[in-house]
Formats: C-alpha cells, structure tokens, sequence
C-alpha cells in the first residue's frame, strides 16, 4: 500500500457503544487510497481502511510512518506532522474550496461567489478535457502535465490572482471573506497538481471511500467497542480494494476462505485481487 507516488486521505466519524454506561462515543474511521488507473500507473489500486478511538494527529503519522510522496487532502491540521517530517507533501483539494462558495452562492446569491463557482469549473473542464484526449492516446503523467501546463496553468494564476483582488474589496468578517482566504491558502497547497501528472485536481477518491462507511452507519449505527473497529477496518479494506480491481467481494471472499488454510504462505500474493483467479 505505501508504494505509488501519490496517495488519497479522509476520514469520517463512527458510533462506538461506550461501556458501561449504555452510551456512544466518537470514534473514526481512516482511508489511505491508492488508484494510479488516471495516469495508467504501474501501482496496484489499493483501500486501506484504520480505526482509531479518536481523531489525533498521531494516528495519520503512525498509518503513514512509511510512506513517501504525495498526499491528497481536506485541510486537517492532524496531517501537519506528516508534512513537517518532509516525507509526505501535501496536496489539496479543489472540491473543498468549491464547496465553500456553493454553500455561500446557495444561501446568499453573491456575484462573486457565483464567479468563483464559474472559473473553478473551467480548470474542471479542462480536467474532463484530459481524461477525454487522453483516453484516445497512450495514458501518462507527461501527457497530463503538457495539457495542464498549455492549458490550467493561467486559468490558475488568474484565479489567485482574482481572489486576492476580491479579497480587498469586501468587509474582511463576512463569510464570503473567509471563504476566499481559505481558497487562497488552499490553493497555495494545489499547485503541485500542476507540475506533477499524476496527481489530481481533488480528493474526490478518498470521499467515494467514504461512502461504505456513511452507509453502515444508518445500517447498524455504531460499533461494540474499540475493539470491534478494527476487524471493520480489516474488512472494509478488503471489500474496496476488491471492488477497486473490478472483483466481487463476496465470491472472492469466499473462495480465498475456502482455499488459504492449504496456501502455500510464499504464494500467498497469489489470492490478492489484483492477481486472482478462481480455481474451476
């Protein structure tokens, strides 16, 4: 899992029962992605899913102890020991910053966030440009990076440029205010999807890797004990990384159940999804 250049982070809050008193607490549920198929990677897709019992910035800095490259990310300061130790690089979210004037554009009507939505769509369009040329020739990260170069690079510039100039004409307490100096604090931390291939413009990747676990809390709305999150970890990273190799889960599963107490423990990469086959 710690291969790859580049890597997809988030996390979500879980229900723990709390013993003893017939309550629930606040435990969370980690998600580190790996899916190079933008860019036609050599790295195997990979979910790799963790529990923790709360949300310190400890936890992050020891599922990560060993990995090295890029990290797409939500803005959580828990992550700032990881990129203060200068083996992982932060890399932010477009999807985020978007979020933020959709949500102030929906309740309020500004022009200027308005505006903010329209330019922060045309470096999407130039994304979905990519993935359409792209898709038509060999895939790479020179590739990505020659189109985004020719053709985000000024749309970029001029939206921090944009910002900044907004940013000095309104009251600096509004919503709006905030919303710009968070995007251009974020976008500081964007730039790198310029120059490098094979990262993204969002972290869309690791919130689709949320999804499993919003939906297993309205299923069995929390979890026995901190104990219990762990084997949910072991088997949501086994569920995602299957469904990330167009495996089925449940087959698959049961097959590899069935077959690797009588494994040889030196082939045992034989059963992972990415080399399956199932016996006749």
């Amino acid at each position: 899992m710690i291969n790859g250049n580049a890597i997809f982070a988030d996390d979500t809050p879980v229900g723990v029962l709390a013993p003893g008193n017939g309550k629930t607490k606040t435990g969370r549920i980690w998600a580190y992605i790996r899916d190079e198929r933008p860019w036609d990677g050599e790295a195997r897709q990979a979910s790799y899913y963790q529990y923790t019992p709360d949300r310190k910035g400890q936890w992050p800095a020891q599922h990560l102890a060993n990995f090295t490259g890029h990290m797409h990310s939500d803005g959580y300061a828990g992550f700032n020991e990881l990129y203060r130790q200068g083996k992982v690089q932060e890399m932010a979210c477009m999807a985020h910053v978007r979020r933020k004037f959709f949500d102030i554009h929906k309740s309020q009507g500004s022009a200027i966030a308005a505006e903010a939505l329209q330019r922060i769509a045309m470096l999407h369009q130039i994304e979905i440009e990519i993935e359409i040329e792209i898709e038509m020739r060999d895939q790479s990260p020179d590739q990505r990076h020659a189109v985004r170069q020719a053709k985000a690079k000024s749309v970029f510039k001029e939206l921090e440029v944009w910002l900044h100039d907004q940013l000095s004409r309104i009251s600096a307490k509004t919503p709006l205010a905030g919303a710009i100096r968070y995007a251009i604090t974020r976008m500081k931390r964007m730039k790198p999807y310029l120059d490098n291939g094979f990262l993204e413009l969002g972290n869309n990747t690791a919130e689709r890797s949320m999804r499993p676990i919003a939906l297993g809390r309205k299923n069995y709305m929390f979890m026995g004990s901190d104990r219990g999150g762990k084997p949910a970890a072991i088997a949501y990273t086994l569920i995602e990384t299957a469904k990330l190799n167009k495996i089925d889960p449940q087959p698959w599963l049961t097959d590899v159940l069935s077959r690797i107490a009588d494994h040889k423990i030196t082939r045992i990469n034989e059963l992972l999804p990415w080399n399956y086959t199932q016996q006749s």
